[in-house]
């Protein structure tokens, strides 16, 4: 029983830092790949017009923060996930794994956002060329200014990639014969998964967007006064702004980031001795 024990909290701090590892290496080299992209994401929903928030100059502005904050984010995120499915999903009948999957991604966003939104403001502040882009200057209530939107927009987007995610890699799995998923075919899963979640979610993106773009001085911005106010303006394009360049933006780099993520794992189990729930 010790043994089993021993076993047990061994196996539990094997996810922690395979989950770790691999979440920092695929989202700190999706942020530097993709980075331009975001940019030119982020301008074409900016209240300030895409053309007056700096349209193709200076793509990269911006990139620190993203990086600095990218590792954190995602190895939270993968931290949390991995965690409450090795906790959770043993003791729940195989039918119902994806509610455990479902929780696991509301638990791993509610914890990763604390790290994800001050960044994201800094980020995007800077890609959309605003003068006052300054930790400093802008305060803790501006750079959590967000946060609402975003873990409002990162849930339902979640709530449908990881899943979906999961599913796929199990009905390849099933299909293919055996118990496991290469990294390749694990990516493939993961860009499918986004595709879908990216188009379906981006006027939630566009809502988060625009508060985190508002002016520092403004005191409160209201998600549903802000979906009003992008409807009144541009209509129902106007909440699938940049919808096109966000989903094959995140469809190509979900492909690189779960298999960044997945081929990482590998290594840990094989090279570093760290033995992840693979596939």
């Amino acid at each position: 029983m010790y043994q089993e024990q021993n076993n047990n909290v061994s196996k539990s701090k094997n996810i922690f830092w395979s989950s770790m590892i691999s979440g920092a290496a695929a989202g700190v080299l999706c942020d530097v790949i993709f980075f331009p992209m975001d940019t030119v994401k982020t301008r074409l929903q900016s209240q300030h017009g895409f053309i007056k928030s700096g349209a193709f100059k200076s793509l990269y502005r911006g990139l620190l923060p993203a990086i600095a904050g990218s590792a954190p984010s995602a190895s939270s995120f993968f931290m949390t996930y991995e965690g409450f499915k090795e906790i959770v999903q043993p003791k729940v009948s195989p039918q119902y794994h994806t509610f455990v999957h479902m929780g696991a991604t509301c638990c791993a966003e509610l914890i990763s956002c604390l790290v994800k939104v001050p960044v994201e403001v800094l980020k995007q502040r800077r890609q959309a060329l605003l003068a006052n882009s300054n930790p400093m200057e802008l305060g803790i209530r501006t750079l959590y200014r967000g946060y609402g939107s975003t873990f409002l927009r990162e849930v339902p987007y979640g709530l449908i990639q990881m899943p979906l995610w999961e599913y796929l890699k199990l009905h390849w799995k099933i299909q293919q014969g055996r118990d496991y998923c290469t990294p390749f075919e694990g990516a493939i899963c993961g860009a499918l998964s986004v595709t879908i979640s990216a188009a379906v979610t981006t006027p939630l993106d566009v809502i988060k967007t625009r508060i985190m773009l508002a002016h520092a001085s403004r005191k409160k911005v209201h998600i549903l006064a802000t979906m009003k106010e992008v409807y009144r303006e541009k209509g129902i394009k106007g909440l699938f702004a940049g919808c096109s360049v966000r989903s094959v933006g995140l469809t190509v780099s979900g492909f690189v980031f779960f298999g960044v993520y997945e081929q990482s794992r590998y290594l840990c189990q094989t090279v570093l001795f760290v033995d992840p729930a693979v596939g």
